[in-house]
C-alpha cells in the first residue's frame, strides 16, 4: 500500500463555435504516426448517441479526432448489429478510437443474451477467488473484442457499506476494502489479458451515500482519514496493478472539497489521484448529464470545469443538444487561456496512449464466441460453487 496511505492525509486540505480555431496536434504513439492532426478539443471527449445508425454529425467528430463512443443497449439490436456500428466507428475515425460499454456482469450494467451472463461483482465477492475473477473478466473481454468494443467500464471499485444503495447494490465486490482490490485487480487483468481497457470506477468511492447520482448529487461526510481506510484502498491496489483508466464520482466530499463535487474538484483528482496516488493514466469523468452535474451546471461549464480539476475525457452520454455547446465552450475556454498548456498536451499524451493500447493487433475472436460452451460452464460452475 503506498506510504501516504500508511500515514494518513489528515492535512490535505488543499457546436463547435465556428469563429474560434480548431487546436490540432499530430498524435505521437508509433501505431498512429500516419494518422492525420486532431482537432485537441474533440480529443477530450467521449459521446454517446441515440438510434442504432452511426449519426452523421458524430461521425464527422469521429473524422476530426474525438476520443471515442459509448455504446448502450439502445444502439443495436442484435450482436452482429453492434459489430457492424462498431466497424462504422472505427471507419469514420480513421485512427485508433476508444469504444466504451458497460459490462459488468450480473442483471444491471450488463449485456443480454447471445453474450454469456455472467456472475454479478456480488456473487464474485462472495466466491471470494481471485482466479475464477480474473478467467470471468478474460472471457469477458473475448466475447466483447469479438463485437469490436474495445473498452469497458468496469471493475466498479465501490465499497457495498451502505445495504441500501442505489449505486452499488449487485455490482460492488463487497465491503471489505482488501477484498475489493483484490477482485477488482483480478478483474482488470482478465480484461486486459483478453484484449480489453478496463477502467477503474467510481474514484473515490460511493461510501456511505444513499443518493443515486443519475438523479442527483450523493453526499459522503467522510473523512480523508475514512477515505484512506476504506474507499481509496480498492483503487491503490488497481494503480499498482496498472489499471489504464479511472472513471470520477459525481459525489461530494465536503470535508475534503466542500465546493466541488470529486469529479469537478481539483483537490481529488490532481492533488489526490494524480499526485498522491501516482496514477498516470486517463482520468475519465462519468456522464455529466448525470442529475448530480446537470442540475446544478450547464454541459459547457462543466465540461471546462471537470478539463480544468484534472479530468482527461469528459463523457457525454445521452443528451446530444448538450454535445455541441460543450464542445464551443471548451473550445473558448482553451483560446482564453483557461487550461495549463503543458497539462492540456499532457492529457492529449494520456488519450493517444489510451487508444492505441486500445486497439490491440490480435485478430478479434470470431462472434459464435459469444455464449459458448466454455464461457456458459465457467459461468454456470461459478454459481454451482455459491449453491
Amino acid at each position: 500500500m503506498k506510504s501516504w496511505l500508511r500515514h494518513g492525509l489528515a492535512g490535505l486540505m488543499l457546436l463547435e463555435d465556428a469563429r474560434l480555431p480548431r487546436e490540432s496536434y499530430q498524435m505521437k504513439t508509433e501505431s498512429q504516426s500516419k494518422s492525420p492532426p486532431r482537432d485537441s478539443v474533440l480529443a477530450r471527449f467521449l459521446l454517446g448517441f441515440q438510434g442504432d445508425c452511426l449519426p452523421g454529425e458524430l461521425a464527422e467528430y469521429l473524422a476530426l479526432g474525438l476520443a471515442g463512443v459509448v455504446i448502450y443497449r439502445r444502439n443495436f439490436s442484435s450482436a452482429r448489429g453492434l459489430q457492424k456500428l462498431n466497424s462504422q466507428i472505427r471507419e469514420a475515425a480513421g485512427r485508433p478510437v476508444l469504444i466504451g460499454i458497460d459490462q459488468e456482469g450480473g442483471t444491471r450494467f450488463a449485456l443480454r443474451e447471445p453474450f454469456t451472463a455472467w456472475p454479478s461483482a456480488a456473487e464474485l465477492g462472495q466466491l471470494g477467488d481471485d482466479e475464477s475473477v480474473e478467467c470471468v473478466a478474460r472471457a469477458m473481454a473475448g466475447e466483447l473484442r469479438a463485437v469490436g468494443c474495445n473498452l469497458n467500464f468496469a471493475p466498479m471499485l465501490d465499497l457495498h457499506t451502505n445495504p441500501e444503495s442505489p449505486v452499488t447494490r449487485d455490482r460492488s465486490f463487497g465491503a471489505n476494502p482488501k477484498l475489493v482490490g483484490r477482485l477488482g485487480a483480478a478483474f482488470d487483468h482478465g480484461l486486459r489479458r483478453g484484449g480489453v481497457l478496463s477502467c477503474a470506477k467510481h474514484f473515490p468511492g460511493h461510501g456511505d451515500a444513499a443518493v443515486d447520482p443519475h438523479m442527483d448529487l450523493p453526499v459522503f461526510t467522510g473523512t480523508m482519514e475514512r477515505l484512506e481506510a476504506a474507499e481509496l484502498v480498492p483503487f491503490v491496489a488497481a494503480i499498482d496493478g496498472g489499471v489504464p483508466l479511472v472513471m470520477t464520482a459525481h459525489i461530494l466530499l465536503p470535508q475534503i472539497d466542500a465546493e466541488n463535487p470529486a469529479s469537478l474538484s481539483r483537490r481529488m483528482l490532481d492533488e489526490v489521484l494524480r499526485r498522491r496516488m501516482g496514477f498516470g493514466g486517463v482520468i475519465m469523468a462519468d456522464d455529466l448529464g448525470m442529475g448530480a452535474i446537470a442540475r446544478r451546471h450547464g454541459p459547457g461549464e462543466a465540461a471546462v470545469r471537470t478539463l480544468g480539476a484534472g479530468t482527461d475525457i469528459a463523457m457525454l452520454c445521452h443528451d446530444w443538444p448538450a454535445v455541441a455547446p460543450a464542445i464551443a465552450a471548451v473550445r473558448k475556454a482553451r483560446q482564453q487561456g483557461h487550461f495549463d498548456e503543458d497539462e492540456w498536451s499532457a492529457s492529449l499524451q494520456r488519450i493517444d496512449h489510451a487508444c492505441g493500447l486500445a486497439e490491440s493487433p490480435d485478430p478479434r475472436p470470431s462472434i459464435d464466441i459469444l455464449g459458448c460452451a466454455a464461457n456458459l460452464r465457467l459461468a454456470e460452475g461459478i454459481r454451482m460453487r455459491l449453491r
